[in-house]
């Protein structure tokens, strides 16, 4: 399950963040996760649960966003989101596709907790 190790680099990436700017807590990470990438969501979703024990990332919320496949046919031109199972080949000429989108993983943005908001949380 290649999810965890996925799970495990947002993590990272959020706690890091959390460090440098000397947050106690990482309330929401964002997650730009491309269809194409053959990360299975729910799968990501339980890593991410499991792995985010005991890290300040324990309550936080982990938002993904799905961006589709999106291919351009560098032959006719034909943009479109390929049908079934992802065929790389123009629906129209049958030529190779160039993907647009549907590969990426990236997080787009970690919301992190001030120390005041705990304070307030804990009372």
């Amino acid at each position: 399950m290649h999810e965890l190790s996925v799970a495990e680099s947002i993590l990272n990436i959020a706690v890091t963040q959390a460090q440098n700017h000397d947050a106690p807590a990482i309330e929401r990470i964002k997650l730009r996760l491309g269809e194409f990438t053959g990360v299975v969501r729910e799968a990501l979703e339980f890593a991410f649960e499991v792995a985010r024990q005991g890290t300040p990332a324990e309550l936080a919320v982990l938002e993904i966003e799905i961006i589709p496949l999106r291919t351009k046919c560098p032959n006719c031109g034909c943009t479109d989101k390929p049908a079934g199972d992802f065929c790389l080949l123009c629906e129209r000429c049958g030529q190779p596709v160039e993907i647009l989108s549907g590969r990426e993983m990236e997080v787009e943005f970690v919301d992190l907790a001030e120390a005041l908001e705990l304070t307030k949380r804990s009372t």
